[in-house]
């Protein structure tokens, strides 16, 4: 399973089923994590959390896949190239 944290805004937007992908940095960290998906032991889904406390919100939605693009202006605070997840339904 993946667990990612996210800004509120963003979280609001894939709670709400707006916005289908979210975006990473194309990076050795994330490339090392993300390798895993590709090669070994796929992730089916991702625990989304809007902060860091104990008691934030979190939801948990389904991971379609994951590949290389762009990311799209209104999902994202710049358009850059990067990893695109890929998001299903939302799970709970």
């Amino acid at each position: 399973m993946l667990h990612l944290n996210l800004k509120k805004k963003w979280f609001d937007m894939i709670a709400k089923g707006i916005k289908t992908e979210e975006y990473r940095d194309i990076k050795p960290y994330w490339t090392k994590r993300f390798k895993n998906f590709l090669v070994k032991k796929p992730f089916d889904c991702i625990i989304f959390r809007n902060g860091y406390a104990r008691n934030c919100p979190e939801m948990r939605v389904e991971l379609l896949g994951i590949e290389f693009g762009k990311s799209k202006v209104e999902w994202s605070d710049v358009q850059k190239k990067c990893y695109v997840l890929k998001l299903g339904k939302i799970i709970e």
